[in-house]
């Protein structure tokens, strides 16, 4: 899909041992599908538009079913939906 970035791989790879940060292109996908809304998107993956709104916010890690079902909506590898980035030690 033109516009967006590879998403599929990262500078460095996540590990289990580290904490990760999962990011979504939801927003950017929306907006290339014709402008889909948050509602349409929660119509085609079966959950509310609440849960839209908190995946696509970050505040809510969706589960791998609700995953998948929101790369098929868009045609699109999860690649592409979601990212792990490794979060920086503290």
């Amino acid at each position: 899909m033109k516009g967006l970035p590879n998403w599929s791989t990262t500078e460095r790879e996540c590990s289990m041992a580290e904490k990760i940060n999962i990011t979504n292109n939801i927003r950017k996908l929306r907006f290339f599908a014709n402008e889909m809304t948050q509602q349409e998107l929660a119509e085609k993956t079966g959950v509310s538009r609440q849960t839209i709104i908190a995946v696509e916010a970050g505040k809510y890690s969706p589960s791998l079913e609700l995953a998948f079902r929101i790369a098929l909506a868009f045609n699109v590898p999860i690649g592409e939906v979601f990212a792990c980035e490794p979060t920086e030690p503290q």
